[in-house]
């Protein structure tokens, strides 16, 4: 197969700014090419089969300089390689994309460019800046702001303040105050409305408003930090924006790798800065004879009750590896720990029978105790709670309870995570099991302090669990994906 190199635009950072067309290119990719400004929630949507090469690129730091860059692009996809040149906001707008796509056309190399949002109108938006309006600014300006090193700034100055407009200065964050005192030697007003915005479209995002004449002195103040870009016009006076609930909170979600996608998508649709830190991991237990067994006699049981959609997993491995299908299933009727679970089972075709009103090994066990006449077969983690089996014991509901899984701590001991945690680095943690919270604790060590994190549980025995060593927690009203983001949205309203 031929090589060929896709040039991606990868947005302002922000991974819901990513097209459909560069997320696609991504998923195919076999090589990425990548640089900061790609932004490291971008990065994480890198597949994990794909050979990443980190190019390093920052504001008056280029390890990798461009012409080398060129060479790998040339290299990978003479090799027969898809490669992704992954660039931050657009590959041609100020992104040097040009170049890359001229060193591909002299080369032959066979190449696409994928348009990104570029971060010149994103980053504005976000912060309520409109960058055009009918009443106040009619044209847009786009510049850099970057000069070449011991060089002087490119722009005509003269020519900005008479055709008037919006200007919007990328990289020119180190030349701020050359940039204002080119405008105000110019005959710009030194009351013009400016502003700064710091990492445009982030939950880190920050924007910093100010007369032009003043806006160098109050970025200094509040210490604004590349990658900011510069925005001069009478827009700057209009803040429209509508800011997400979660924005400038820092959310680690630990979920199973697999499983924590729409927990993270919805907190990131929130404004929240989602870290995944998979800390436990679920094994199936293969061979399990115990399975195998009360599957071939299924006729014995009333009901299959299932805790997890691994459970469902290991349910449905197991029948393909005995050569049976979901026919083997038709005489007994379904239970479900909750809408996570029965949507395990709607994937494979097959409707839950009972979900319980609260969605927990104890209400599980008391539902299927009011319902059952006969035995209940169990196929649940190994380490389940107990709950459920003595939920059924107490109203005397024979049950077989057959562990097909195990769950193991998914991640060493580490100190990037403790020193996280004692910064004050990360508000909330999300916490799904009791297994969950000593996998955090193993991962963090017996002397982390959690002071500083609130422990968002899906459930009471979760956060029973996580008090027994110390860590603040609130209970989400449901054990649900949606639960848990509309709790880490009424933590932050009361923090």
């Amino acid at each position: 197969m031929a090589g060929k190199v896709i040039l991606v635009g990868a947005g302002p950072g922000d991974p819901g700014l990513l097209t459909v067309r560069g997320r696609q290119a991504l998923e195919g990719a076999e090589v990425v090419v990548y640089d900061r400004l790609a932004g490291p929630a971008v990065l994480a949507l890198i597949p994990r089969t794909a050979r990443g090469i980190d190019v390093g690129k920052a504001a008056a730091c280029h390890p990798v300089p461009q012409e080398q860059i060129n060479r790998i692009l040339v290299e990978e996809a003479r090799a027969g390689r898809q490669v992704v040149r992954l660039k931050g906001g657009d590959p041609f707008v100020f992104g040097r994309g040009g170049e890359e796509a001229e060193a591909l056309k002299r080369a032959g190399v066979a190449f696409e460019v994928v348009p990104g949002v570029t971060s010149a109108v994103a980053a504005p938006a976000c912060a309520g800046i409109p960058v055009t309006h009918r009443d106040y600014s009619s044209s847009l300006h786009i510049l850099t702001g970057h000069a070449r090193r011991g060089g002087a700034l490119s722009i005509d100055f003269d020519a900005l303040v008479r055709c008037g407009g919006t200007l919007v200065f990328l990289m020119g964050l180190v030349a701020l105050p050359r940039i204002v005192g080119g405008l105000l030697e110019a005959g710009m007003d030194p009351q013009t409305p400016a502003a700064l915005v710091e990492n445009g479209t982030l939950p880190s995002q920050r924007c910093c408003r100010a007369p032009l004449a003043s806006l160098a002195e109050r970025a200094a103040e509040l210490d604004i930090h590349s990658p900011a870009l510069i925005l001069v016009g009478p827009v700057c006076a209009l803040s429209l924006d509508g800011q997400p609930p979660l924005r400038g909170k820092r959310i680690l979600v630990t979920r199973p790798r697999g499983r924590s996608g729409p927990l993270s998508e919805r907190l990131r649709a929130l404004g929240a800065e989602v870290a995944e830190l998979p800390l436990i991991e679920t094994v199936p237990i293969r061979p399990c004879p115990a399975m195998e067994a009360a599957l071939a006699g299924l006729s014995a049981y009333e009901w299959l009750a299932l805790t997890s959609p691994a459970g469902v997993e290991a349910l449905w491995t197991c029948l393909r590896d005995m050569g049976r299908d979901a026919r083997q299933l038709g005489g007994v009727k379904l239970a479900s720990i909750g809408p996570g679970t029965a949507r395990a089972l709607e994937d494979r075709g097959l409707v839950s029978d009972l979900i319980p009103a609260v969605y927990d090994a104890a209400h599980l066990g008391e539902a299927l105790a009011e319902r059952a006449a006969g035995r209940v077969l169990l196929l649940r983690a190994e380490a389940g709670s107990p709950a459920l089996p003595e939920a059924l014991a107490r109203r005397g509901v024979p049950y077989e309870d057959v562990p097909v899984y195990r769950t193991r701590c998914a991640l060493a001991h580490s100190r990037r995570l403790r020193r996280a945690l004692e910064a004050g680095e990360i508000d909330f943690v999300t916490l799904t099991s009791a297994s969950t919270v000593r996998a955090l604790l193993a991962a963090a060590g017996p002397e982390a302090d959690f002071s500083k994190t609130l422990g968002l549980c899906i459930g009471p025995q979760t956060a029973a669990e996580a008090r027994k060593y110390g860590i603040p927690v609130r209970v989400a009203a449901e054990a649900t994906v949606d639960a848990l983001a509309e709790l880490a949205v009424e933590s932050h309203a009361f923090s």
